[in-house]
Parts: structure tokens; C-alpha cells; sequence
């Protein structure tokens, strides 16, 4: 299972990727992609929306399930994908690079989080 060990995740199958300029990009794990399975829609947060960490700010939706995506961290989201408008299966194709959601201003460095090891073995998955 394809999970980036330059990430950190929660449990509710998030993943965050902080930057040097206060900013972050967040989106779903490979695994939480796979388990959906084929999306055929992504609701995002309105940019300018001020999220809490742990808050429900989006939607994924597949022929099997529509979830909730939380927000990892708290911030002001200051951008969306654009492109999965018309091809939220990026988010299955490519969860880490082209699928990525939304990125936040965050507020301060996310918390509670997971290393990719520990995020593996809490799933029972194998981390490549």
C-alpha cells in the first residue's frame, strides 16, 4: 500500500502535507481511496472557510459510500482541486499527487497525528 513516509495521518484516513510557508495540502490515503472504491463525486470546502481540526469539510462519493473528509489541522482553506470537479477519480488514480483536496492556511502545526508506520499497523496494512 502506497502510503508517502513524508506525511503524517489520521486515523479517519486523512493525510497532510505541511509546508515551510505555514501552508498545508491535505487529501485521502491510498487506502481510504481503495475502500471507497471508483469516486464519482468530491464536495470541497468553500475557499475563504475556516475549518476546525477534526471537522467535516468535504464529501467523497462512490457507487458504494459517500464519506466525510476532516480536516486534519485548523485553518482557513485557501484552495481547492480544481480538477476533480470533472474527474474525482484522480483522487483513486492518484491520491497523493494529481487526487490531492484542498490546501490550508493552518493555524498551527497539526497534532495527533500519525507517521506512516504507525498509521499502517492501525489498519493492518503493509507501508511501501
Amino acid at each position: 500500500m502506497e502510503l508517502p513516509s513524508n506525511l503524517k495521518y489520521a486515523e479517519s484516513h486523512e493525510w497532510i502535507a505541511e509546508h515551510a510557508d505555514g501552508t498545508a495540502t491535505v487529501g485521502i490515503s491510498a487506502l481510504a481511496a481503495e475502500q471507497l472504491g471508483d469516486l464519482v463525486y468530491v464536495e470541497l470546502p468553500e475557499t475563504g472557510r475556516r475549518v476546525a481540526r477534526g471537522e467535516a469539510c468535504a464529501i467523497v462519493e462512490s457507487s458504494k459510500a459517500a464519506s466525510d473528509v476532516y480536516a486534519p489541522a485548523a485553518g482557513e482553506v485557501i484552495e481547492t482541486n480544481p480538477a476533480l470537479k470533472d474527474n474525482p477519480g484522480a483522487v483513486n488514480a492518484s491520491p497523493y499527487r494529481d487526487g490531492w483536496l484542498f490546501r490550508l492556511r493552518i493555524d498551527a502545526p497539526a497534532e495527533g497525528l500519525l507517521e506512516r508506520d504507525a498509521y499502517a499497523r492501525a489498519h493492518g496494512v503493509e507501508a511501501a
